[in-house]
């Protein structure tokens, strides 16, 4: 499971990008479009 933690003063918007560019990066998307 792909797990960010928000770092202090960290504004969520940049939290949240940074959560979808990781899970961008493994692959996880595309493999969950793939199993469907």
């Amino acid at each position: 499971m792909t797990t960010i933690r928000v770092k202090e003063n960290e504004p969520f918007d940049v939290a949240l990008r940074r959560f979808k560019r990781t899970i961008e990066k493994l692959g996880l998307l595309t493999d969950l479009r793939a199993r469907e």
